[in-house]
């Protein structure tokens, strides 16, 4: 069988990480939504300047845009919306088939509002009415106002992918605005069933930055090299077990609300020395999403070991945490550094992407 389709039955969803008009007009996201059990899509403002810069697609109706009196930001906006709908469309059949669970396409807001509470949650309830498409995610960052952020649009029964996710801090605090949102959602009366959220937790580049510390302490700290991230995800899944399968969480799945699933992000490995799949094949489980850039699912689709891994070795990845500590080695911060750093590189790729089509 096709390995993705046996991650599928291990209750996993495998998304794909990238857009372009060239997957959907050539017919390539549709196959593999039907022949590779793809359930959603994954976008951000890098894989849209690589779509619009290198896309055929695109040229006409930007030349055409570039004619009408409105903005860099509007036009890049009425170039992408078309390709999320129609990729929504192609994925309203899982969206339907899973309850809602899956078949979902995630727009990013502007990372200049990444600091901006107010300007986030007005820009996700504009776009979710842009694209008018009940399986969209609006993309909203970890940080102390985007989270504000997702607690706001919860509560308005908007659903959202909260992106830039780097430490076990982070899934915490996602978590409690998740929650916090639901119960607003609840409080006004809303239908807790109708919102979908996951929380996407950036791997590869965890092990980049501690790599990097282990190998500046030297002795036998290197030894730990490519080890932190992965340990950090099944660490996260226990929280979210914890969380969402316990008592605190009951009531509100009595009236049908969502567990805000795990998302395993940036899962393209970085270091060439380590497995194609070190992201892939140990954080299989159910109730989680992995998304995947096309080298990564073809590397999973021709060559992927499957079984059921991620409630696997949950102590040696506490063991693991406690061996960085010992070092001196502190998570939370570089998943603080880890998070601006991430936050830079999305508002650079966006001003570029924003030069396309100023």
């Amino acid at each position: 069988m096709n390995p993705l389709l046996q991650v599928r039955a291990q209750g996993q969803q495998v998304w794909l990480d990238n857009l372009s008009r060239t997957l959907l007009n050539d017919g390539h996201l549709a196959r593999m939504i039907t022949e590779d059990g793809v359930d959603g899509v994954t976008t951000n403002p890098a894989i849209f300047h690589k779509a619009i810069a290198g896309g055929r697609y695109y040229e006409d109706d930007l030349a055409a845009l570039k004619r009408q009196p409105i903005d860099a930001e509007a036009r890049y906006e009425q170039l992408v919306i078309p390709d999320v709908q129609r990729a929504c469309d192609l994925l309203r059949p899982t969206f339907e088939r899973t309850g809602r669970n899956a078949g979902y396409v995630s727009l990013e807001v502007s990372p200049a509002l990444a600091h901006d509470a107010a300007g986030t949650v007005a820009a996700g309830l504009r776009l979710k009415q842009a694209v008018a498409r009940d399986n969209v995610l609006i993309k909203v960052p970890a940080t102390p106002a985007g989270l504000d952020a997702i607690e706001q649009l919860i509560g308005h029964g908007v659903s959202v992918n909260v992106t830039l996710m780097f430490s076990l801090a982070h899934v915490d605090a996602v978590a409690d605005a998740y929650l916090r949102g639901l119960a607003h959602l609840q409080r006004a009366g809303g239908d807790v069933r109708s919102v979908m959220s996951v929380a996407s937790l950036f791997l590869s580049r965890v092990d980049t930055l501690i790599d990097k510390q282990l190998e500046e302490l030297g002795g036998n700290a290197p030894a730990l090299r490519g080890k932190a991230a992965v340990a950090t995800a099944k660490l996260a899944y226990q929280r979210y077990l914890e969380r969402f399968h316990g008592a605190a969480f009951a009531d509100l799945r009595a009236l049908g609300a969502r567990p805000q699933f795990m998302l395993w992000a940036s899962t393209g490995t970085k270091n060439p020395a380590y497995s194609d799949l070190l992201y892939v094949e140990p954080l299989i489980g159910a109730e989680t999403v992995n998304t995947l850039p096309d080298a990564t699912l073809a590397a999973l689709r021709d060559h992927g070991k499957v079984g059921a891994t991620l409630t696997t070795d949950a102590g040696a990845a506490r063991a693991h945490f406690a061996a960085l500590a010992s070092l001196g080695v502190d998570l939370t911060a570089a998943g603080e550094r880890l998070q601006r750093e991430g936050l830079a590189q999305f508002e650079d790729a966006f001003a570029q992407l924003l030069q396309l089509t100023a």
